[in-house]
């Protein structure tokens, strides 16, 4: 009966979601309500393509890929040496600057997107992602085959309220019929094992068919819904289950692709129709499509090789209304635990996927690095080209390199430099610039081997810090570095990490959780990433505080500790010895507190 009574709750919190999605689809829809206006022709038109697009009975069109791989990093491949039919060429008056050779296609990455909605402190070691199957000779270990690709295909983005809001409708229902065919299954053959041979406690929601079909239709839909996927595909199974994990893995392989007349609609509402008159060449296979656009090659007049990023359209009008049908379908169906606080996940989410799609402001993130960083050895941020680039469009330079996931197959000298200026700079960015590029995404770190530079790219997650937050926290990753309990629990508090009500096992979980965030910084000398245990310990710990937390982290924490534990995740991924503890002294002590500095800490470096 109990069983029973769990399934029938299951079913009847997803219905309820379904009927809360139709009801927000109903009252925000235009369409709809010219439909009560008697303009049912456009109403039945929208809602069965929508509807059988989304729902995946339409499969789109399969997108035909050259013969090389395509990175996932819009900076690092030779698309037009490779495949010459997706790129057009544009005569004007004057002859076009000569061709350069083409370079040699570089191998594919995974779209390593390591976006987290949650702090530092629940990051799980599945974190780690996974490579590719490698040739090289000189690869210092074995790495696990990686599962197969998906395909991308050619389809329109949706891009009004109401074909997204009926997208999300017809995932629901997808869902809900998922659910009843498990649950049938369940009731015929029994419920399924887990590893451990225990019956699985698993709602039959998250069975493997829903957690792909949810998968597809994020990857179909894109924009905040998609970025949201990302955000938990990178969970591990404490906070996700292995299904969702599984399936959720496709929408970090890239979204879907616009087909060529709206890519050229968006490029003629941004650029005007003359567009093409700026270019000698543009290459129509993009480079990468992720969640909020997707990135092309294109030549200059001038002979300047660049990157052309272009926004799906509508998805920076919907930010708001996915991520209000996301969570219904969140709350009810139980994916994510309550200690993660959906609600202010949410609302940071929001506002930083604001500010992504606004590559006006991208663009001023970038030029602002580049001026940080131009004094900086073994740094280097691209051009923008500001008369190609609006709110939707950006055009930079196009730069070279590999990334992190490859530097991994090089030398040891060479991952330990590597290693040490991810850390170097992240370390900078946060208590010298106050100003921080937080997504940790490997291949928006570009390593050039022939000038030891890493070329910096995607600025568009970019933001400030307040000086008090960054006082406090340096305070707070000393005295975890030196084992300071007292001044770790009065810094979190300072910060709001804790609300001063915890109790005693909450408090030493997270102070726990703290000491080892620490470890690298705890002594002097060179910390060997290749013994570290970091994800795991931390992963450990994260279901006790999941449990006791009382209060959600503070909002600067999201994107803050996304980019720690990436810096973290790539010096495990490279396998490199950093001089951690040298590199926070040396920041420490050039560091000025409040007004007037000089301040020393009582838990002090030595």
């Amino acid at each position: 009966m109990v069983v029973g009574g769990r399934k029938a709750k299951d079913i009847g919190r997803l219905a309820q979601g379904f009927s809360l999605i139709a009801k927000e689809f109903a009252k925000r829809s235009p369409t709809l309500q010219s439909a009560k206006n008697g303009d049912f022709q456009a109403l039945l038109k929208n809602a069965v393509v929508s509807a059988t697009d989304l729902s995946g009975l339409t499969k789109g069109t399969l997108h035909s890929q050259s013969t090389h791989n395509i990175p996932s990093n819009p900076n690092n491949a030779d698309s037009a040496a490779n495949n010459p039919d997706s790129v057009v060429y544009f005569t004007h008056d004057e002859p076009p600057p000569p061709q350069r050779q083409p370079e040699q296609p570089l191998p594919t990455p995974e779209n390593n997107a390591a976006l987290s909605a949650v702090e530092v402190e629940v990051i799980g070691s599945s974190a780690q992602q996974q490579l590719e199957p490698q040739t090289q000779s000189q690869s210092p270990e074995p790495h696990p085959r990686a599962p197969p690709r998906r395909k991308p295909r050619e389809r329109r983005v949706p891009s009004t309220p109401f074909s997204r809001a009926l997208g999300f409708a017809g995932l629901g229902a997808g869902l809900a019929w998922g659910t009843l065919q498990e649950s049938t299954k369940r009731l015929i053959y029994g419920t399924p094992l887990s590893s451990a041979g225990n019956q699985s406690v698993v709602s039959p929601f998250l069975s493997p068919q829903n957690a792909e079909r949810l998968a597809l239709a994020l990857c179909r839909m894109r924009g905040a819904a998609l970025k949201l996927g990302q955000m938990l595909s990178i969970q591990d199974e404490s906070l996700v289950p292995a299904p969702i994990l599984a399936a959720l893995d496709i929408v970090r392989q890239g979204a879907d692709v616009m087909p060529r007349a709206q890519l050229n609609q968006v490029l003629d509402a941004e650029l005007g129709p003359g567009w093409s008159s700026k270019l000698t060449s543009f290459d129509y296979e993009p480079l990468a499509s992720a969640s909020i656009g997707q990135v092309h090659r294109a030549v200059t007049k001038d002979g300047m090789d660049v990157a052309i990023k272009i926004q799906y359209p509508g998805v920076a009008d919907s930010i708001s209304s996915d991520l209000e049908n996301v969570k219904l379908l969140l709350d009810y169906t139980n994916l994510i635990p309550k200690g993660l606080y959906l609600e202010s996940a949410m609302k940071v989410a929001k506002e930083e996927l604001s500010r992504e799609c606004n590559y006006e402001l991208e663009a001023e993130s970038q030029k602002r690095f580049r001026a940080l960083l131009s004094d900086a050895q073994g740094f280097y941020v691209p051009l923008v080209v500001d008369d190609i680039s609006r709110k939707r469009v950006l055009t930079t330079e196009l730069v070279s390199g590999i990334p992190i996931d490859k530097v991994a197959l090089l030398n040891q000298e060479t991952r330990n430099y590597v290693g040490r200026k991810l850390l170097e700079l992240t370390l900078k960015e946060l208590f010298v610039f106050r100003f921080m590029q937080t997504d940790p995404n490997w291949s928006n770190f570009l390593y050039d081997e022939a000038t030891n530079t890493i070329n910096l790219i995607d600025f568009g997650a970019a933001r400030d810090y307040p000086k008090t937050f960054v006082d406090d926290y340096l305070r707070m990753v000393v005295a975890c570095a030196n084992g300071d309990r007292y001044t770790v629990i009065e810094m979190s508090k300072r910060l709001g990490f804790l609300a001063g009500m915890e109790s005693e096992v909450m408090l030493e979980a997270h102070v726990q959780a703290g000491f080892v965030v620490g470890l690298p910084f705890a002594k002097p000398g060179g910390y060997d990433f290749r013994t570290s245990n970091i994800t795991q310990s931390i992963s450990n710990l994260g279901a006790t505080m999941l449990q006791h937390r009382l209060t959600p982290p503070p909002d600067e924490a999201y994107s803050l500790h996304r980019k720690l534990a990436g810096a973290f995740l790539a010096c495990i991924k490279l396998g490199a010895v950093v001089p951690c503890r040298e590199l926070l002294l040396e920041v420490y002590e050039r560091h000025q507190f409040g007004d007037d500095g000089g301040e020393t800490l009582s838990s002090g470096l030595p």
